[in-house]
């Protein structure tokens, strides 16, 4: 179907607007193409990257990150931490007011936190949570964090991705899965929700009563729901579409000085991913370990990195990002060299010998549509060794249901964050307590006291180069164990138009300060 969003929106305007404002009007709308449907609007309840992408242009966390991570101020204007570590004070903004025109109180942080993001956010669940003793709202404008021990990470752990602060007006007593309020939002953020049509756009406006003065510095964002990534390119080729928050490695070439570029390891839904597959622990045939290492040296990690990638990323060399130098332990998974003739070998080893049309087993493989390239590689690759994948792609709340909530699963491809340290985006994959219905957390079904115990070594002390050790020795043990088998560290390519500048794809709000082009 033709895009004509632009050109609806030019008549909405000139409908509605003086003559001659119609077009300054319009150059303040950008138009942005997702991949696929958010399913719902609420990212304290998922790290889905599709529901990021859209929603944390409407809400806020108490800090934000640069693109280097430095923390910056958000709700919380100000912070101070105690000299043993164990109580974090911060001072939140002023004359903030939700999208209804509610205040927003140091109350609405504290339930989220405790009612929401300890429960159902994957990352902040499984990295935060066990620290934090309690947490206090003296007055509106003051929250106390008190910790069972020091947590290095709890500051970058507090942006909008990982902690999105919601309305407690709103959601108290009530099931946050459930509420209402998921498919109508009402945040603090930059732009206030307006419309959602499944499958098709959501609309933001602007805040008018945005606390950060003089932003945003657009009226609208339209995001349209785009699953072809040939049909997103030649839209932003025709001006149909402003902004590409990923551009299929494939297209990067073709965009090339007729867009602005911008190559980040973060974006909506979190930074330095590894994209991961995950077998499901507790199906006897996975729960072999040979055929887990079958699996690892059958794959052909190089050929999806230049086939799918176009080289854009590095085969994973460890199961903690290269990024977190100082806990990635590089050659980690060396053991596992591509090899026909030994992942068959090892095949015979746990009993699943080929039948008469050589096929040893049949298994499902559910993923995102956005990564149906990785799955059918792997399924061309599998069946060398005589493993046969049924793909089964999934809307992410569809997915999520199958792999955390209901365990109907064998097999499944997750693009796993770890962002900017181990404590945020690993520790959920591996540690037993994240063993549960949260999307996004211990897919694997994973359990080892030992792995556990190193988690909580790591995030219990200050020195850095003695959690690089613990998280080390936690990287020999899950090599051997192979709960996931880690593919390919993928780096991300934003696009937009010339007719705006400031967009900042390494942040949840990537649209907060973004502009017209003068």
């Amino acid at each position: 179907m033709p895009f004509r969003l632009r050109t609806l929106l030019a008549l909405v305007a000139t409908l509605s607007l003086p003559l001659g404002a119609a077009e300054a009007q319009d150059s303040r709308t950008a138009i942005v193409a997702v991949g696929g449907d958010p399913g719902h609007l609420n990212p304290a309840i998922s790290t889905a990257s599709p529901v990021h992408a859209v929603a944390d242009s409407i809400f806020n966390g108490l800090v934000s990150l640069d693109r280097d991570g430095t923390v910056r101020p958000d709700l919380a204007t100000g912070w101070s931490v105690a000299e043993d570590g164990r109580e974090v004070r911060f001072t939140l903004a002023s004359g903030v007011t939700w999208h209804d025109g509610k205040p927003f109180t140091a109350q609405d942080v504290k339930f989220t936190f405790e009612e929401v993001l300890f429960r159902f956010h994957a990352r902040t669940r499984a990295g935060l949570a066990p620290a934090v003793e309690s947490i206090e709202a003296p007055d509106a404008n003051t929250l106390i964090f008190r910790l069972k021990r020091p947590h290095p990470a709890l500051l970058r752990q507090l942006d909008v991705t990982e902690a999105p602060i919601l309305p407690r007006h709103l959601y108290a007593g009530t099931d946050p899965n459930r509420n209402e309020a998921n498919a109508r939002p009402v945040g603090t953020g930059a732009f206030r929700f307006e419309s959602y049509r499944r499958d098709e756009s959501v609309v933001l406006v602007r805040n008018e009563s945005y606390f950060k003065p003089g932003l945003p510095k657009l009226d609208r964002l339209i995001f349209r729901v785009i699953p072809e990534t040939a049909t997103q390119i030649a839209a932003l080729a025709n001006g149909e579409v402003d902004y590409l928050g990923r551009v299929a490695p494939a297209d990067v070439a073709r965009l090339k000085g007729k867009a602005t570029l911008v190559e980040t390891t973060a974006g909506p839904g979190g930074a330095n991913c590894i994209m991961t597959l995950a077998f499901n622990l507790q199906r006897p045939a996975l729960a072999a370990l040979p055929v887990r290492q079958a699996f690892a040296h059958a794959l052909d990690r190089r050929q999806m990195l230049d086939v799918v990638q176009f080289g854009q990323g590095r085969v994973a060399e460890a199961p903690i990002h290269s990024a977190i130098g100082w806990a990635t332990l590089p050659g980690a998974l060396q053991a596992y060299g591509l090899d026909t003739a030994k992942a068959n070998g090892l095949l015979d080893q746990a009993k699943l010998p080929r039948t008469n049309g050589g096929e040893r087993a049949t298994f499902d493989l559910l993923m995102f549509p956005a990564f149906a390239r990785y799955a059918e590689l792997m399924r061309q690759q599998l069946a060398q060794v005589g493993i046969v994948l049924r793909l089964k792609p999934l809307d992410p709340a569809a997915f999520a249901t199958a792999v955390f909530a209901q365990r109907d699963f064998d097999l499944a491809l997750i693009s796993y964050c770890n962002g900017v340290d181990p404590e945020i985006g690993v520790r959920r994959m591996y540690h037993s307590s994240a063993v549960g219905n949260v999307p996004f957390s211990n897919a694997a079904g994973y359990r080892n006291s030992e792995v556990d115990r190193l988690f909580d070594e790591a995030g219990a002390s200050i020195d850095t180069a003695k959690r690089g050790e613990a998280y080390r020795a936690m990287e020999r043990i899950v090599a051997h164990d192979l709960p996931y088998w880690w593919l390919v560290e993928t780096d991300f390519t934003s696009a937009w138009r010339g007719a705006f500048v400031d967009f900042a794809p390494w942040s949840g709000p990537f649209a907060e300060r973004a502009a017209p082009a003068r």
